[in-house]
């Protein structure tokens, strides 16, 4: 009898302990997520969705959310070399695109989905007005025929092409098809318009005066959705292993003209990220923007001077039938709660 009470009380015990493992380790799957960090990339649109994630991860699924600061060649390489920052979620992939496929291969990192689903676009741009007055500014020959035109702001011997600002990835392409143009020997000068404010300031400025204006630009923006621009036609068409192999390469000697063919814009997370919280990465993977619809938001910005966090907010309670489709409705009760606090 005594043998048999030991035996219940031990298999009690055993029941008992097995209950609370379990239940303990289904509480720690649910909040699995733990520390996130979350690539805030130096343009609008990225630090938007940066926040949107940080506020969504945060409040939904219970994550511990740092921003990292940081462009798309120093965060890509980071993300193959280090894992780290955890999730980029606005990458355009073309400037980084054989990285990042290695790094998924090799399953360092993972691609979560699209962005932007419309996926983004690049090109050398004139304002619509000046093809208004000659159609043939729509055509890189119409340029140079007429690079006097575009007064240089500090050189009035030189034709002013405003490249992408320094630091960006796209500084290369835009570097390479300035030099397969031979934009230099019809006397354009490379600008460095210094930051996004520095170029979105010399086109505002353009379209004020009505004075002509050459150079890089990239879309969904609010610049592009306020003023009329005519992305100029290289006449070459798209020579897409060009741009990757060439164009878009640090090391390019000697780059051929080419148009920059349309951007896959994703969201890459490293492959740890995706294993340990992948309730997390499910969102994600679902999380994407059409260009019109983040146009509408990046307006929105400029015109109440708002920051990432601030646009986040404004988003969030705007378009609430857009990001509820996301996410459970558990996590998407969570988030409104969240909502309301602040």
């Amino acid at each position: 009898m005594r043998n048999k009470l030991l035996l219940s009380i031990s298999l009690i015990s055993m029941l008992s302990f097995s209950g609370a493992y379990a239940a303990d380790t289904e509480k720690k799957t649910a909040t699995e997520c733990g520390d996130v960090t979350i690539a805030e990339m130096n343009w609008k649109s990225a630090s938007l969705t940066a926040h949107i994630d940080k506020f969504i991860l945060t409040n939904g699924y219970d994550c511990k959310v740092e921003m990292v600061p940081g462009g798309t060649e120093a965060i890509g390489t980071s993300m193959v070399e280090k894992g780290e920052p955890d999730i980029a979620p606005e990458l355009w992939a073309n400037a980084m695109k054989e990285a990042i496929d290695k790094g998924v291969a090799e399953k360092r990192l993972r691609y979560a989905g699209k962005s932007l689903s419309d996926g983004g676009e690049e090109g050398f741009w004139v304002p619509k007005y000046m093809v208004d007055e000659n159609p043939k500014m729509a055509t890189i020959e119409g340029v140079i025929e007429n690079a006097k035109l575009f007064t240089h702001p500090e050189d009035k011997s030189k034709s002013a092409f405003y490249g992408c600002p320094a630091g960006w990835n796209c500084e290369i392409s835009s570097g390479h098809l300035f030099k397969a143009l031979k934009l230099g020997d019809a006397n354009f000068d490379l600008v460095d318009p210094g930051s996004a404010a520095g170029l979105d300031g010399s086109i505002a400025r353009a379209f004020e005066r009505k004075i002509p204006w050459f150079g890089y630009y990239w879309a969904p923006t609010a610049i592009l959705g306020k003023y009329e621009m005519v992305k100029v036609d290289f006449g070459s068409g798209i020579d897409k292993e060009e741009f990757l192999n060439c164009t878009s390469s640090k090391d390019c000697k000697d780059p051929k003209v080419t148009m920059y063919p349309p951007s896959l814009v994703t969201t890459v997370t490293t492959e740890g990220f995706a294993i340990r919280a992948p309730e997390a990465f499910d969102y994600l993977s679902k999380r994407s923007f059409t260009n019109a619809d983040m146009n509408v938001v990046l307006a929105w910005m400029e015109e109440n001077q708002a920051d990432g966090e601030v646009a986040m907010e404004h988003y969030l309670e705007e378009n609430e039938a857009a990001w509820t489709a996301w996410v459970s409705e558990d996590v998407a009760t969570k988030v409104k709660k969240a909502l309301k606090a602040l």
